[in-house]
C-alpha cells in the first residue's frame, strides 16, 4: 500500500501540474499578443534553446536580429516567458519595480539549501540590511588594502606557470584551471582570510574541491530545482533530509556532501575569525591576511553595529560561501576570456604589454601601486571590453510577484498589428533578462557590436550608449547587473583581474594552439575543447617575455 505521505506528494505534484497547463491556456495577457518563435516543446517550451550549451549563444543572438530586444517566449507546459534587454524595461526591472521583478521562488529556495542565508537567499528588507553591512567592505580603501595580498597570490601563479615552461619555448598550459585555482585563492586569503590552495600543488583543502564541484553537480540534476518549493511545501522539514537521502540519485548525494563541506568550513574559520577578534590584534597578525580579509572586517563591523543593524551569525557564515563561490567561478572565466582573446590578437597583446612595463618601471620594476593600476587606460579597456562581448554570466532570470505595466524604449508591433508601447505582464510571469544581448546590441553599440574591440573604451562613448541609461553599476554594460541586487564584489573582482593580468602579461606570452575552443553557455559561461563542454579546459602556448617580444 503507499505511504500517506507518497500519496499526499503525489496529489498535490498533480495539482501544481494541471494549474500550471490550466493557467497557460487560460489566461492570456499582452505578451500572447507579442511576436515570437513558435515552440519546439509544450514540455520544455524554449527553455533547451536557451540554455543550450553549444548553440546558446548563436540562439540569443537571433532573437534580437530577428525580433528585436522585447520577444515572447515559451517556458515549461506553455506559459509565458518574456525575453528582453529593451533599456527602459531593463530599467524598470532592476531598479524602479525590482521588488516586483524578484528572483524566483525555486532559486532564493535553493540557494538557501546551499549556502545558507546570504545575499542569494534573502529579499527585500531583509536583503538590503544585509548589502548595509556588507558594502562597506568593498570600498576603494579596503580594495587598496588588498592589493598586497593579490600581488602576493599572482608571484606564485606566475612562480608556477616558469616551472611549467620547458627550456624556455612556448609550452600548452591549461590557463583556465591556473584562473580557477588562482581566483578561488584570492577570494580565499582576500575574502576569507584563509588559504585554501598553495598554486604549487594540486589543491588539497576539502572546501575549496567542494566549491569546485558544486555547478559540474548541479548540472547533473538539472530541471530538480524547480520541484525544491513544492517539496518544501508538503514534505515537513524533519522528514525533508531523510527523505532526499533515501533518493538514489549519485549526483545529488554529492550535492549533499558539498553543502556539508562548505557549512562545517566556513563555520570553522568563522569561529577562528571570532576568536581571534576577540583576543585582539596580536592574534590577528598570526592570520592570513593578518585580520585585513574582506571576512575580519565585516565580522568587526558587526561586532561594532546597533542591534538594529547587526546580523546574525548564520548569516555572516551563509555571506562566506555565498561570496566566495560567486567570485570564483565569473573571475576566472573572465580571465579565461581575456587571455583567450589577447592571444587572438597579438597586437593588442603588445600594446598592453608595453603599457604595463611601462607602469612598472615608474615604480622601480616593481608592483604597480593601486592608483596607478586602476588608472592604466589600456589595461581597462581590454577588461571592459571582454566584460561587454564575453559577459561571464550571460543571463538573469526574475518572476513577477504581482500584476505590473512594464515600459518600452523600442514600441513592438503586436501579432495584431498594434503598436505596443508597454505591457501588462500578469504575476508569476517568468522574465529573463539577456544581458549578453544588451551589452552587444547594434543599436546601441555600432555595426561592430560584436566583435572585441579595446580601443572603442579609448574615446567618449556613443550617445546612443549614454541616451539609453542602461541600468548597470559599471560603465554602461550589464554585467554586474544593477540597482539593489547588483553584484556587491564588483571592484573586488576588478581589481583581481587587474593585478593579475599585470603580473601574467609583463612575464609572458600567449598564443593560440591548434586546438579549438569552445565557449559553452551555462549560468556561467565556461571554455572547453570538447563540443559536448563536459571538461572545463583552454589550451594557451605559454611563452617567457623578451625583448624581442616586446618590441614586435
Amino acid at each position: 500500500m503507499t505511504s500517506p505521505l507518497l500519496q499526499i506528494i503525489f496529489v498535490c505534484g498533480t495539482t501544481w501540474f494541471l494549474w500550471k497547463v490550466f493557467r497557460a491556456l487560460v489566461v492570456k495577457s499582452d505578451l500572447d499578443n507579442l511576436p515570437g518563435p513558435p515552440s519546439p516543446s509544450f514540455i520544455y517550451g524554449h527553455v533547451k534553446q536557451l540554455y543550450n550549451k553549444q548553440t546558446g549563444f548563436k540562439y540569443h543572438r537571433s532573437l534580437g536580429e530577428k525580433y528585436g530586444p522585447t520577444v515572447r517566449l515559451l517556458g515549461r507546459f506553455g506559459g509565458n516567458l518574456l525575453y528582453t534587454f529593451d533599456p527602459k524595461a531593463m530599467h524598470h526591472i532592476v531598479i524602479k519595480d525590482h521588488d516586483i521583478f524578484q528572483e524566483a521562488t525555486w532559486f532564493t529556495r535553493c540557494t538557501a539549501l546551499i549556502f545558507g542565508p546570504g545575499l542569494f537567499a534573502t529579499l527585500g528588507d531583509h536583503h538590503r540590511k544585509q548589502r548595509k553591512m556588507l558594502n562597506p567592505i568593498f570600498s576603494v580603501d579596503h580594495m587598496r588594502n588588498m592589493s598586497p595580498i593579490f600581488y602576493d597570490i599572482s608571484h606564485k601563479l606566475r612562480t608556477a606557470i616558469q616551472g611549467r615552461i620547458r627550456d624556455g619555448r612556448p609550452t600548452e598550459v591549461n590557463m583556465v584551471a591556473w584562473m580557477g585555482r588562482t581566483a578561488l585563492e584570492l577570494m580565499g586569503q582576500g575574502g576569507l582570510g584563509h588559504s585554501f590552495d598553495p598554486l604549487v600543488a594540486d589543491a588539497g583543502d576539502d572546501y575549496g574541491k567542494a566549491l569546485k564541484d558544486l555547478m559540474p553537480t548541479l548540472a547533473q540534476v538539472h530541471g530538480l530545482h524547480h520541484w525544491v518549493p513544492l517539496f518544501q511545501t508538503v514534505v515537513p522539514k524533519i522528514w525533508q533530509r531523510t527523505l532526499v537521502e533515501l533518493i538514489p540519485s549519485p549526483p545529488l548525494k554529492r550535492i549533499l556532501q558539498i553543502v556539508n563541506t562548505m557549512r562545517t568550513r566556513s563555520t570553522q574559520i568563522f569561529e577562528a575569525k571570532k576568536k581571534a577578534l576577540l583576543a585582539g590584534d596580536e592574534a590577528l597578525k598570526h592570520l592570513v591576511g593578518e585580520g585585513r580579509d574582506l571576512i575580519s572586517v565585516l565580522l568587526k563591523a558587526n561586532m561594532e553595529a546597533s542591534e538594529e543593524d547587526k546580523l546574525p551569525e548564520d548569516e555572516l557564515i551563509g555571506q562566506m560561501s555565498t561570496m566566495t563561490f560567486a567570485a570564483m567561478d565569473s573571475t576566472s572565466n573572465a580571465l579565461s576570456l581575456t587571455l583567450w582573446r589577447l592571444a587572438q590578437n597579438p597586437k593588442v597583446q603588445n600594446t598592453l604589454r608595453k603599457e604595463i612595463l611601462e607602469a612598472k618601471e615608474a615604480h622601480g620594476g616593481g608592483d604597480i601601486a593601486y592608483d596607478d593600476l586602476v588608472a592604466l587606460p589600456y589595461l581597462d579597456a581590454v577588461c571592459r571590453e571582454t566584460l561587454r562581448v564575453h559577459t561571464p554570466a550571460p543571463f538573469r532570470f526574475r518572476e513577477t510577484n504581482r500584476d505590473v505595466v512594464l515600459p518600452l524604449s523600442e514600441p513592438v508591433r503586436g501579432n495584431d498589428g498594434r503598436m505596443m508601447h508597454q505591457l501588462h505582464i500578469p504575476k508569476n510571469t517568468s522574465v529573463f533578462v539577456g544581458i549578453n544581448a544588451s551589452n552587444t546590441n547594434p543599436a546601441l553599440w555600432g555595426p561592430n557590436a560584436y566583435e572585441w574591440k579595446p580601443e572603442r573604451w579609448l574615446k567618449p562613448l556613443s550617445d546612443a550608449v549614454l541616451d539609453a541609461k542602461i541600468p548597470g553599476v559599471y560603465a554602461n554594460l550589464m554585467t554586474f547587473w544593477g540597482g539593489g541586487r547588483a553584484c556587491v564584489g564588483f571592484k573586488f573582482s576588478q581589481l583581481e583581474m587587474k593585478v593579475i593580468l599585470a603580473v601574467l602579461i609583463s612575464t609572458f606570452t600567449f598564443e593560440l594552439t591548434e586546438k579549438h575552443v569552445y565557449w559553452n553557455m551555462a549560468t556561467v559561461q565556461y571554455p572547453s575543447t570538447d563540443p559536448r563542454g563536459a571538461h572545463p579546459e583552454l589550451p594557451l602556448k605559454v611563452g617567457l617575455v623578451t625583448h624581442d617580444s616586446v618590441r614586435a
